[in-house]
């Protein structure tokens, strides 16, 4: 199979590159929501790669008074590890659900003053009350969606998770993402819930893995996407909202929930305790809860919204796209990660290792 070696095209570099780069250009002043003015000073935000819009950082200074400092991380087991023995300073952090859940189980997360939060009601009503976060004590979603399989159409057609771990087909063209979620998967294509307490289902997980293991060329932290447009890889196990970035830029590039489901899954906006500006996390969140705020910030980064009210803000290409807000049938195949307590959790953090030391 020929190795395709083009480079990213320069509107990519433009767009999805824009906050590493520091090439956020201010809104103008006139389309912000109005916000009090808070007292000044610094806001130390920690999250997700190419998950913010271009503008949002400088429009919320321009909106408060506030400057931002904007941290990256490539997985929710980079950020859990560097806040369980002490937070270093961060004021707003965006853990997945089930990493919330074990952030309260564990004391990390201050409760979240609502009186506050004026734009909670922007909300859709389905995300105002979930099972690992009752009545939002903790978090505020951030976006939603599923993960699949992104591919090159011109060379796969993939419909399971076989394509990743049980092929021969695509040797050295696969990335998937070095983190829990891939034994999760493999225990999905085997047939057991990715939530399984059961230590032997777990390490027939990491087994399949490591026998994939020479067909895998990278294990990313989140960067699949990059490998993928670059044509370093075919496949890669990702989060859909990635693969919807790059499919922009590349008509051949398609996304795929597996026919053994996907993970469902919640990325939340949330503030550790010991941060230095809890008022400004707080002014933070509720900025981004603003309908026109998200709505912007979702249209760039093609990621489900929960904010109903911001969906006024987003192209009707984006909310009929299966691929983005996927129909009832793909997402019925779909499980949702729970915490399952540290005992179990350590199952699956030893499991990966394995998988990488292997």
């Amino acid at each position: 199979m020929p190795r395709r070696l083009s480079p990213f095209p320069a509107p990519m570099l433009n767009r999805r590159r824009a906050i590493q780069a520091g090439l956020a250009v201010a809104a103008v002043a006139g389309a912000l929501p109005r916000l009090p003015l808070a007292q000044g000073g610094e806001l130390n935000v920690y999250n997700w790669d190419t998950y913010i819009g271009p503008d949002t950082l400088d429009d919320f200074t321009a909106a408060t008074g506030i400057r931002v400092r904007y941290d990256l991380y490539g997985s929710s087991d980079e950020m859990f590890g560097k806040l369980r023995d002490g937070n270093p300073g961060y004021d707003v952090v965006y853990p997945s659900n089930d990493f919330v859940e074990r952030m309260i189980v564990a004391d990390m997360l201050l409760p979240l003053d609502h009186a506050r939060l004026t734009n909670f009601g922007n909300l859709a009503p389905r995300f105002q009350n979930p099972s690992f976060d009752p009545g939002r004590r903790f978090s505020i979603p951030y976006f939603w969606g599923t993960m699949g399989i992104g591919y090159r159409q011109s060379v796969a057609s993939p419909d399971s998770w076989a394509a990743l771990f049980e092929s021969d087909e695509f040797a050295g063209r696969i990335s998937v993402l070095n983190e829990k979620n891939l034994i999760q998967m493999a225990l999905l294509y085997l047939g057991y819930s990715l939530n399984t307490t059961d230590p032997a289902e777990i390490d027939a997980a990491a087994d399949l893995l490591i026998r994939a293991k020479p067909n895998i060329k990278a294990f990313t932290p989140d960067t699949g996407q990059d490998l993928l447009i670059a044509g370093e890889v075919d496949l890669c196990m990702e989060w859909n909202g990635d693969i919807l970035q790059v499919m922009e830029e590349d008509d051949d590039l398609a996304y795929v929930v597996p026919k053994e489901g996907g993970l469902l899954w919640e990325d939340d906006m949330a503030i550790p305790r010991g941060g230095p500006n809890p008022d400004a996390a707080l002014e933070w969140i509720n900025f981004n809860l603003d309908a026109e705020v998200f709505g912007a910030i979702a249209t760039y980064v093609r990621f489900p919204s929960p904010n109903e009210a911001a969906k006024a803000y987003i192209p009707a290409e984006d909310l009929e796209n299966p691929s983005m807000y996927p129909p009832d049938a793909v997402l019925d195949k779909c499980e949702v990660s729970i915490y399952k307590g540290e005992a179990v959790e350590s199952l699956y953090e030893n499991a990966l290792t394995r998988v990488l030391a292997a």
